[in-house]
């Protein structure tokens, strides 16, 4: 019990360490030179590791200009937040969390060695969270003890295989080939902006050709183009809640200041993101193809959404503007429809909203991109609220889980377990 402890806490459980092994795996498969197997294991390690930082850094620059939001405008309702939800969640189905994640991974390559659908689901962190999410739904219907831990996994393994697989043809599209796959559960926002895209948008139209005069050439590059349009929010937002407000979150430092610091923070992260995604490209896909040739013939790595991000960077941000909007809007609509009022989380606005403008960029070009990345807005607004009452006692907490993938499993997982309840 004490190594099944160490490999779910230790190993599945740290994205880094979980595609280290898989490279690890794959490169000894494949018989490389010892030297290799260290570098490519070591990289695609420090690789995740770098796309981590980046992410902790847009998450901290949004976590600032949540909170002056937050003081500025009072607003009181559901905040998304997977980790948070997760954290409640393990103080009532701890070890059946970690029983599903663990023989859910098994489950996960048995899917890829039997089934058409050959992914192998390598977002650690998205596992446990859905594991989270089937461990308080299935047990809110009543089920428990090995029960719970054998239909939680084998829905878990399915879910890894499942998601990529409905993903893969846009994902196609989106990277120009089929060496990867999309692994993180807020794949029916990825569709639907997919979807949007291609029946409204035009492709030729990309967001990554907008044509700017030559006196304004230096925003051609999507990094100064990100750094000065988050300068622009986090001022306007900072103007409106006024300096007694942002004090809070700035300390000593004048908060205009503060404003324009954060903004170029958000750009660095975002940096920082794409040489992390560049790394374990270069490392993982080669690697896999020793896991394809002896373990799961035809095995495709399926991967965190910013792996998409390099592909379109301007649409990442146009996809995060238009989800925050779809999400502002969503919120007044669920007032009106008094149902459970979600706020607008950034960080899941940021990272679902800026796959789903790559993913409507890649279908339908700029129209795309704005209309996928709204449309995720509004999902990842309302399949919140209608998901709590599935949830049972957590349903009561000021969290919730955020992305659409969550969202909808929850809710029809809740559903048909109820009918055998």
């Amino acid at each position: 019990m004490a190594f099944f402890e160490f490999l779910m806490n230790e190993i599945l459980s740290i994205p880094a360490v979980l595609v280290g092994l898989m490279v690890f795996i794959g490169l000894v498969a494949q018989r490389a030179a010892t030297t290799k197997v260290m570098s490519g294991t070591l990289k695609s390690i420090i690789g995740f590791l770098i796309l981590g930082a980046g992410a902790g850094v847009i998450v901290g620059s949004l976590d600032s200009l949540g909170g002056i939001i937050d003081e500025a405008f009072h607003i009181q309702g559901v905040i998304p937040n997977n980790e948070a939800i997760v954290a409640i969640a393990q103080q009532m189905f701890g070890t059946e969390t970690a029983l599903i994640m663990g023989f859910g991974f098994i489950a996960n390559i048995l899917f890829a060695r039997f089934t058409p659908w050959k992914y192998i689901f390598l977002t650690g962190h998205h596992t446990f969270f859905m594991a989270a999410l089937l461990s308080a739904v299935l047990g809110t219907t009543g089920m428990d003890g090995a029960t719970l831990v054998i239909v939680g996994s084998l829905l878990l393994g399915f879910f890894m295989v499942a998601m990529p697989a409905l993903g893969q043809p846009f994902m196609r599209q989106v990277t120009g080939n089929d060496d990867i796959a999309i692994g993180h559960f807020g794949t029916f926002g990825y569709i639907a902006a997919g979807f949007i895209g291609k029946w409204f948008g035009n492709k030729s139209k990309s967001t990554e050709d907008i044509k700017i005069s030559e006196k304004w050439s230096f925003l051609k590059d999507s990094l100064i183009t990100t750094a000065l349009t988050m300068v622009a929010i986090f001022i306007i937002l900072a103007v409106l809640a006024g300096s007694d407000v942002v004090s809070n979150f700035s300390g000593d430092q004048n908060y205009i200041m503060f404003s324009i610091m954060q903004g170029i923070m958000f750009a660095a992260g975002l940096s920082i993101i794409l040489l992390g995604v560049r790394m374990i490209l270069n490392e993982i896909v080669p690697a896999f193809k020793g896991i394809a040739d002896k373990l799961v013939p035809g095995a495709k790595p399926a991967l965190d959404i910013p792996i998409v991000f390099p592909y379109a960077p301007t649409a990442v941000m146009i996809g995060f503007l238009f989800s925050f909007a779809g999400g502002l809007i969503s919120m007044a609509l669920l007032g009106v429809l008094s149902l459970p009022l979600i706020i607008p989380g950034l960080v899941p606005h940021f990272f679902t909203g800026a796959g789903a403008g790559v993913f409507g960029n890649a279908t339908g070009g700029r129209i795309g991109a704005a209309a996928g990345g709204f449309v995720n807005g509004v999902l990842i607004s309302f399949l919140p609220a209608f998901l709590l009452p599935v949830l049972g006692e957590l349903g009561f907490a000021n969290t919730t889980f955020g992305d659409s993938d969550f969202g909808v499993i929850g809710i029809i997982i809740g559903y048909i377990a109820s009918l055998f309840n």
